[in-house]
């Protein structure tokens, strides 16, 4: 197969529930980064072969093909196909692996990954529930419940949790160390060559448009906290569980995106890649543990590529909760310095169908910045997946 680079990769600020995109069309977060980061690699629209997306509640704003109506919505080349994918939470990631494979398969030579996805409109579970509602059907049969027990992610948190000895202590303390790896990231600028400024809208009260944009520039997700108010906390999934709000992911708005071509093409047009992508990883696992996903997808990748774990500079491990970082931890035995040294999904947000490019991106970005050679980047999805992904700087 060919050598695939990574030439670009950005992505839009995160935005809290209710915060600086709520009033944003997804359309209008996604395009304006599919577009910017063509723009900082020099290359044409017209010269894409294919974009390849992901979202997951792909209803109401985000229903058709969010992928192309908003390459569409921002001045992309009509004959550029766009497709959107869903692989839960794992979305976008599964996005960047298609766009490997496409492009190392020679059926392209350009391809973008990219994600979005809007929760302050379109909450978890939208797609379920508006089709239910609207007497569609649920989206689990009767047969399912033969084979599995059906339970929430909330649930297999905690039960993996229970399986690999977690505390509450434990869950509090990794909720404080994303905090304060965010903050620390933050006020170092390490986020300055990612993100993507949007114009933001300005709407009055009742919602109407007042004429007016501002420029939104910043992630506002990250907090101020404290073990003492984390502590605090009441328990998200059940009365006596070890998981609250401070140690899982943050609901957020964003958008991401990864240019990626064959290392043929970026040399003919002069681009210095930011790295390559080694290897790509998709399993299934537990569908009712359903978060321990990342565990054979990053075996699955070492052994691929032939590497330890310690050969790994950088990890990206989604922060669904904190319980899938430290039982992927205590499985795959990681030095954890090395481990979402920027903070993760906690402290920064969880997009849903844009986190996997946002991983992506700050994976990227960080060997660069750091001059690590390789990045591993992983995420639970729901219904019991595993995306990975292994890049090496070059």
């Amino acid at each position: 197969m060919r050598e695939v680079v990574i030439v670009d990769a950005g992505r839009s600020p995160i935005a809290k529930r209710g915060g600086s995109l709520a009033q944003t069309h997804p359309s209008d977060m996604l395009g304006p980064i599919q577009m910017a980061v063509l723009a900082r690699s020099g290359v044409e629209s017209g010269a894409v072969d294919q974009v390849v997306g992901g979202c997951i509640n792909k209803v109401g704003a985000q229903a058709m093909n969010i992928t192309r109506t908003a390459w569409l919505s921002h001045g992309g080349a009509q004959h550029v196909a766009c497709t959107t994918v869903d692989a839960q939470c794992g979305s976008s990631q599964y996005s960047l692996n298609l766009a490997h494979a496409i492009v190392a398969s020679g059926s392209a030579e350009i391809v973008m990954a990219c994600g979005v996805e809007s929760m302050s409109v379109l909450p978890i579970g939208s797609d379920a529930s508006a089709g239910a509602k609207a007497g569609y059907g649920k989206p689990i049969s009767k047969s399912y419940f033969d084979y599995y027990e059906f339970v929430s992610q909330f649930e297999g948190a905690e039960r993996i949790a229970e399986k690999y000895g977690i505390s509450r202590d434990d869950t509090d303390a990794f909720g404080l160390r994303s905090q304060q790896l965010a903050a620390q990231a933050v006020a170092e600028g390490r986020f300055d060559t990612q993100i993507i400024a949007i114009e933001v809208e300005v709407r009055d009260a009742d919602g109407n448009r007042t004429g007016e944009t501002i420029t939104y520039s910043r992630d506002e997700v990250p907090r101020d906290t404290s073990l003492e108010a984390l502590g605090n906390l009441k328990p998200v999934a059940r009365p006596d569980g070890v998981h609250t709000a401070g140690s899982s992911s943050e609901i957020a708005d964003g958008a991401s995106a990864i240019l990626v071509m064959s290392a043929d093409e970026a040399q003919r047009r002069n681009l210095k890649p930011m790295a390559r992508i080694a290897r790509t990883a998709l399993v299934g696992c537990d569908p009712v543990l359903m978060l321990e996903g990342p565990i054979p997808a990053t075996e699955k990748l070492l052994d691929d590529e032939g590497i330890s774990i310690d050969d790994v500079d950088v990890f990206e491990v989604n922060e669904a909760f904190a319980s899938v970082v430290l039982a992927w931890a205590s499985s795959t035995g990681p030095d954890m310095g090395k481990v979402n040294p920027n903070g993760g999904a906690i402290s920064l947000g969880h997009p849903l169908g844009a986190t996997g490019t946002f991983l992506a991106t700050k994976a990227v970005h960080e060997l660069v910045r750091s001059n690590g050679r390789y990045g591993l980047v992983s995420m639970c999805c729901g219904g019991g997946l595993g995306t990975g992904t292994l890049i090496e700087r070059v």
